[in-house]
């Protein structure tokens, strides 16, 4: 079973080390030693907490419905304006996300560099890669 140094799980649950060492002390997630003695955190067990902690984030009142359920909060990157499309792109995380929309959408929603968004995914055909 693959398992995770404290600073390889922050940085997939996107937050700091100094986050993911708290959450660890504080129980919230298992630790144990690995051969050279770092804290390091079972693929499983990340996996469950991954999920938990996701799920304790959706209380927020201003979230919109929607039927998309991968979000992606982040911050606005950049914006490319065309006559009738747009190209917008959201860092989230170590996420970068890409959306093509029109224009017209991105000035509605008044879209701008350096604010926060949520980029939602829905798919039919999600490619995953084994890292």
């Amino acid at each position: 079973m693959q398992s995770y140094t404290i600073g390889q799980a922050a940085r997939l649950l996107g937050v700091s080390p100094d986050t993911a060492r708290r959450w660890a002390d504080a129980g919230r997630v298992e630790t144990r030693r690995d051969e050279s003695g770092r804290r390091v955190i079972d693929g499983t067990s990340l996996a469950a907490f991954s999920v938990e902690l996701a799920q304790s984030e959706d209380g927020d009142d201003d979230v919109s419905y929607t039927s998309a359920r991968n979000a992606f909060p982040g911050i606005v990157t950049a914006i490319k304006l065309g006559d009738v499309a747009a190209q917008v792109t959201i860092q989230a995380g170590p996420h970068r996300l890409v959306s093509l929309l029109t224009r017209e959408a991105v000035e509605e929603l008044g879209l701008e560099v350096g604010m926060q968004a949520t980029a939602r995914v829905k798919s039919t055909n999600v490619h995953i890669d084994r890292t």
